[in-house]
């Protein structure tokens, strides 16, 4: 990607007394007649790059900018090296790694291991998420539509989307996209997405604002639950919600109290803990749980 390539040739300027446009095009394997056009990029932006022609010739950032050579500190280098890797951990491949191979950022400590945070975003779910999040970046990149079949809890259908974002959030991939379907902005869980195909139609990308991806407006509700576990429960509820979510009675059982968002997670969440919770509120919920396990009885029995 361009992005990566110029920020990798401002590295090296960085880094490098100077550097010649062959030199560039052979790191990252592109034609003298790209670098060129690279360099004047960064000229547009602000970057005030010199260029010298002669056998002493080559490329270099003008002394007046040699303050800013430590504008990123070691601990912000390791972050940024992290946050990369990271990305690497999603498809399994190795082309961040390389961007930062490419870098050559004058230390040898991002890359002998010596980083203190590490990110890996895979899932269980890589061998199917990979391919999808391939494509969309592609279809992001080219303002392509897509189309594919969507699993949600009121049924399935048929979208095709104009895509905008790739999210990473509450422990999943989504796709944020205009739905041609619904005339509306909409997130779209990637694992709930079969026979994503990439569509020939291009489309204008509008300016539009960030996605807001708060709790509440992406899962509304608002519910008020009580209920209490067993006290073999108590690490889970620490995980999941902070070790201030209950307290602790005297028998030894934990009354749990917070607010859900989803009727459908709530009641799924209280049944993956089996005879160790009991939902006292809300009512109807608890009466919904109640039924669903006389029908489970009845599959059972």
């Amino acid at each position: 990607m361009k992005i990566d390539r110029l920020i990798g040739i401002l590295s090296i300027l960085l880094q490098k007394d100077m550097v010649t446009a062959p030199y560039l095009a052979e790191k990252f394997e592109v034609s003298r007649r790209t670098i060129n056009r690279d360099i004047e990029d960064l000229c547009k932006a602000g970057i005030p790059i010199a260029t010298k022609q002669g056998v002493n010739g080559g490329i270099s950032i003008m002394d007046n900018y040699r303050l800013n050579r430590t504008l990123l500190t070691n601990t912000e280098m390791k972050d940024i090296l992290a946050g990369l890797r990271s990305l690497d951990s999603i498809n399994g491949t190795n082309r961040y790694g390389q961007l930062m191979e490419k870098l050559e950022a004058g230390t040898s400590d991002f890359m002998a291991g010596n980083q203190s945070i590490l990110i890996d975003l895979s899932s269980w779910y890589k061998d199917s998420l990979a391919p999808k999040i391939e494509l969309l970046r592609n279809a992001i990149d080219d303002c392509r539509e897509v189309k594919f079949r969507y699993y949600a809890p009121r049924g399935e259908s048929d979208r095709c989307i104009q895509p905008y974002y790739l999210i990473f959030r509450w422990s999943s991939w989504y796709v944020w996209g205009w739905c041609l379907d619904r005339e509306d902005f909409r997130l779209f869980k990637l694992n709930r997405i079969d026979n994503l195909v990439l569509s020939e139609t291009v489309f204008i990308k509008e300016s539009v604002s960030l996605p807001d991806l708060s709790t509440e407006r992406i899962f509304p509700g608002g519910i008020r639950v009580k209920a209490l576990f067993d006290s073999h429960c108590k690490w889970r509820l620490v995980e999941e919600f902070g070790p201030h979510c209950f307290e602790e009675q005297k028998d030894g059982e934990l009354l749990f109290q917070a607010d859900y968002t989803d009727k459908e997670n709530l009641i799924t969440w209280i049944l993956t803990f089996g005879e160790q919770a009991e939902l006292l509120e809300p009512e109807e919920i608890r009466s919904e749980i109640q039924q669903i396990i006389e029908k489970m009885k009845g599959r059972y029995s």
